[in-house]
């Protein structure tokens, strides 16, 4: 600002004949005068949308669920049914009642003889309740009853059937021809206000949410998107719709100019397989794995935000049977490189079960090749329950396990942590398989180390150190001590916390 001002003064004094020095380059500037140029708009557009939109609202329908919920006596019998666009659920407080609840949402035929696409945790009960009946309105106040004809919790996709014939519908198009910053169209039901028109652009492509999961890849837009326009299209300035609505970021639940749609190259086989009456089916390898953000990435001598590491074998899997070990990082399948806009979870469920997919990795800082037969990817809540796992113990795993002092050694502060051996009554306690799990159990933390600030607690379980087994507090003291010794600052840990499953974990030593 200070650079412009004294221009502008030089101008103003010294009138026409003062002129600007620019340095000279090799290459022009991307925003050189005279290279770009805006694309010329359709007729109406973006002067008004009105026509294109006229002929696009008919085929938007409300959607509204009616539940049979338990709630507690005194909480509200209605709340916030959904995650998403929805909210987050209430806690019950009290005994349960069974009251109704109701939900809205929005959905857009795709055929002339009803069929119906939306989101699937639109016509998704909330916990504890049921689903009683399904509505279908259309913009002329018309009401059908639907059925469910496939609902997909992953891709979060569902199809509807009404009853009718020559009803408004749409198409897709080709999610794939999609620019930052093509003009796009969403029209739905938010709030429940009836059909709402907005505009804006495509903001990103192929956005990962952070979610996790085979479809965390979206389009962003800066189109207004409330609550209840979930499951509504997004549309292009063709008309042809590219997205579905599914969720917004938002810290005051409104619209704060970030929304994500599902891309219509994603939905459309999946939405097409439903109405077939098939199964949804996607490639599974059957292990746990985490990004390589930077401080992992650093205990490996690997590049961060490339591959994502193992942390987790299922026996018998497809990973155990084609060779995949705990501590492996993948960083290819089928030639496409793993990244943080490129997911492990994504590429393998494009390959289709019984398919092989060709495993780039890196074993102990050596390249290899593992080729894997994909199986069929298991349902979100049987993924759940894998992952958690572990006895029916009734500790909560923040209590200090063992009895007595623990046993400590001198070595262990250099990462701040104190620990003792794992027992099988330990191990009872915590909530954990003793034959599944082994390690050192961590008793204490000094809230001034990286162990502290990476979320350590008392209860954890170090499994291996820079990936050497240790199940005594001497053989934790004695590889903590040989990494200081090598002029290693961070210590690759590999970590298991009672009903959260195991992860890997990079720590600083204290003062590094």
């Amino acid at each position: 600002m200070r650079y412009a001002y004294a221009i502008t003064t030089a101008l103003l004094l010294g009138g026409a004949a003062t002129t600007m020095l620019s340095p000279s380059y090799a290459q022009n500037a991307q925003n050189e005068p005279g290279t770009i140029s805006a694309s010329a708009p359709k007729p109406g557009a973006p002067m008004s949308f009105a026509d294109m939109v006229a002929k696009l609202q008919p085929a938007v329908v409300n959607i509204s669920t009616k539940q049979k919920v338990q709630v507690s006596s005194g909480g509200n019998p209605f709340g916030d049914l959904f995650g998403g666009l929805f909210g987050q659920q209430g806690q019950d407080d009290g005994q349960p009642i069974t009251r109704e609840g109701q939900s809205l949402g929005s959905g857009f035929i795709i055929s002339p003889d009803g069929y119906i696409v939306t989101n699937a945790h639109v016509i998704t009960a909330a916990a504890k309740g049921k689903i009683e009946s399904i509505t279908v309105t259309l913009f002329n106040r018309k009401e059908y009853v639907a059925k469910v004809i496939g609902s997909d919790t992953a891709s979060d996709l569902a199809v509807l059937k009404v009853d009718a014939t020559n009803l408004p519908y749409v198409k897709f198009g080709d999610s794939t021809k999609a620019r930052v910053g093509d003009w796009v169209i969403a029209i739905g039901e938010p709030f429940g206000l009836g059909g709402t028109v907005t505009a804006g652009i495509v903001s990103a492509l192929n956005r990962v949410t952070g979610q996790g999961g085979a479809y965390d890849r979206f389009i962003q837009t800066d189109a207004a998107i409330n609550k209840g326009n979930s499951g509504g299209p997004m549309f292009d300035l063709n008309g042809n719709v590219i997205g579905i609505n599914s969720q917004i970021y938002s810290p005051s639940e409104g619209s704060v100019g970030i929304g994500f749609a599902i891309p219509a190259a994603s939905a459309k086989p999946i939405i097409e397989t439903m109405i077939k009456g098939g199964k949804v089916q996607r490639g599974y390898l059957g292990i746990g794995r985490q990004p390589v953000d930077e401080d992992i990435a650093g205990t490996l001598g690997l590049p961060k935000d490339r591959g994502e590491i193992v942390n987790r074998v299922e026996p018998g899997g497809p990973g155990a049977k084609a060779g995949l070990k705990q501590g492996d990082v993948i960083v290819s399948v089928n030639g496409q490189e793993v990244n943080p806009e490129q997911t492990l979870p994504y590429l393998v469920a494009n390959v289709p079960p019984g398919g092989t997919a060709k495993l780039g990795i890196i074993r102990d800082g050596k390249p290899l090749t593992v080729n894997a037969v994909v199986g069929n990817r298991p349902s979100e809540e049987e993924l759940a329950n894998s992952i958690t796992g572990g006895n029916d113990g009734d500790d909560d795993g923040d209590g200090a396990p063992g009895n007595g002092a623990p046993e400590l050694h001198a070595g262990v502060n250099l990462l701040g942590v104190q620990v003792t051996a794992l027992t099988p009554q330990i191990a009872n306690t915590l909530g954990v398989n003793p034959s599944q799990v082994s390690g050192v159990v961590v008793t204490g933390v000094d809230m001034s180390s990286d162990a502290a600030a990476k979320g350590m607690q008392r209860g954890d379980i170090i499994s291996s150190v820079n990936r050497v087994p240790v199940r005594t507090p001497g053989e934790f003291d004695a590889q903590v001590r040989a990494a200081k010794a090598a002029g290693k600052t961070t210590l690759l840990l590999y970590m298991t916390r009672a009903r959260q499953g195991s992860q890997y974990v990079a720590i600083k030593l204290k003062g590094s």
